[in-house]
């Protein structure tokens, strides 16, 4: 089959219409209401159980006469002795329906700030790898990497309100057991821990690497932007440069904060793997959204140039992370299934059992075996609705997947997918749509002088 050659690649300016901008803001409106009912639900849930917890120990006191309530007495005596060593040896924390909210403020916040840091990495690295295939796909990157400012200004106000209620070695390093071996709840993992867990790590590390990222990706987009209107090559030397720093940067950057933001949460637990298991996550997730945009910007009309074979490699890369995720799953898994030790194990066995045991087997299925076998073959690749599917598929499974890096170490048994979880992620959904296509309306749709337009526009991939 022959392939044209395209010798001057035509400008597009995306619009973002008043009707899209009022289903933005209409997803974002219905999503904060129905989290505030959610909300409002359980906390009355949770205050009902609490009485009937009440209530049921008052009758069974009262049947047992005044002997059994004086052992009973000495009992819980005993037991909640016990239970304040244990809290204080293991860094346990009381858990509210405020509890549960914040955990999902933190979920969505880091969820969707990840598609953002993406995006970002994806554009640094076309840059540093001189990759010129997904050049005519760079401005649905920018739009989606326009998220990092909001992003990571909601991510920190999240961690800084909820720091005392999801994160219990915050709670551990203003007790009196810190740095005190005396202390019946002196902690010794966590005192080897608190050269990184730490407040300093939460007011300043954060956002001073967040403000890194940030001028970063201003820098490449201004480079970017400023191009369409001068053919000079130092713009994108520039960017080069730019980009080789980002990467070295956020290769180191990015791993202490997903040990600082997750795995903190279980801060006893830890794993060498874990932030490359985040990138996964990450990166794979970013690609679906990508792929998403491009398909809903197809269906209206705008990047008609944008080729099948710059598609399909697209939905090769969406391939290729879903089994990259899948290798890092079970590495993880079974080197802490071989070792079988129980400051590791419990990791998993809290995602084992219970209402949790269930979504671990739907996000495996989700995150690996479903977009495996939908995208295995070539022509799936190339199949506008296989490829949403797909998109689909993999960012509802990965939103489970964060919800299981957060929910067992922060509520436990009291978690649950009701009106709080589905709004709060509608309302983040919404703002994301918005801050992305706003941004796509402010450029044109390809960078006009960037030097491996034609080799994007011209990209075939072969029969």
């Amino acid at each position: 089959m022959g392939h044209h050659i395209i010798n001057e690649v035509s400008q597009e300016k995306f619009e973002f219409t008043g009707r899209a901008k009022m289903i933005a803001i209409a997803l974002f409106v219905i999503g904060a209401i129905l989290a505030g009912v959610g909300a409002m639900n359980v906390k009355k849930n949770w205050d009902n159980h609490g009485e009937q917890i009440e209530a049921h120990e008052e009758h069974e006191t009262d049947a047992h006469g005044d002997h059994h309530a004086t052992l009973a007495q000495d009992d819980a005596h005993e037991g909640a002795s016990q239970a304040a060593h244990g809290e204080a040896a293991h860094g346990e924390h009381e858990v509210t329906y405020m509890s549960r909210v914040w955990a999902n403020l933190l979920m969505n916040s880091y969820y969707f700030w990840l598609f953002a840091i993406s995006a970002v990495f994806f554009i640094a690295v076309n840059y540093v790898a001189n990759a010129g295939w997904a050049v005519m796909l760079k401005r649905v990157m920018e739009a989606q990497s326009s998220y990092i400012y909001i992003g990571s200004a909601i991510l920190v106000a999240v961690l800084i309100g909820a720091k005392d209620t999801l994160y219990h070695w915050v709670q551990y390093i203003h007790s009196s057991a810190a740095g005190n071996p005396a202390d019946a709840g002196y902690d010794a993992i966590l005192e080897s821990k608190r050269w990184l867990l730490n407040e300093s790590s939460l007011f300043f590390f954060i956002p001073f690497v967040l403000i890194v990222w940030v001028l970063i990706r201003r820098k490449l987009r201004n480079n970017s932007t400023a191009e369409d209107e001068t053919k000079d090559l130092g713009l994108f030397k520039s960017s080069t440069r730019w980009s080789a720093g980002f990467i070295f940067f956020f290769a180191f950057s990015f791993s202490a904060l997903s040990w600082l933001i997750i795995m903190s949460i279980d801060a006893h637990w830890y794993s060498t793997m874990f932030s490359v298991y985040n990138f996964a996550i990450s990166f794979v997730t970013g690609l679906s959204v990508m792929m998403v945009i491009a398909q809903y910007l197809k269906s209206k009309g705008y990047m008609e140039m944008v080729s099948d074979e710059v598609i399909h490699d697209l939905g090769k890369f969406m391939f290729a992370f879903c089994v990259f995720w899948g290798y890092i799953f079970l590495g993880q898994w079974l080197l802490i299934w071989y070792t079988n030790l129980p400051e590791e194990t419990v990791y998993f066995a809290a995602r084992l059992q219970g209402q949790y045991k269930t979504l671990f087997a739907v996000n495996i299925f989700m995150c690996f075996l479903a977009p495996f076998l939908v995208l295995m073959m070539r022509n799936a690749k190339r199949s506008p609705k296989v490829l949403l599917t797909a998109a689909a598929i993999i960012l509802i499974g990965h939103w489970v997947d964060v919800y299981l890096l957060i929910m067992p170490g922060t509520i436990g048994d009291h978690a649950g997918i009701g009106m709080l979880e589905v709004g709060t992620t509608m309302a983040f959904a919404g703002l994301f749509i918005y801050v992305v296509l706003n941004s796509l309306s402010k450029a044109n749709m390809y960078p006009t002088h960037h030097p491996y337009l034609l080799e994007s526009a011209n990209h075939d991939v072969g029969p």
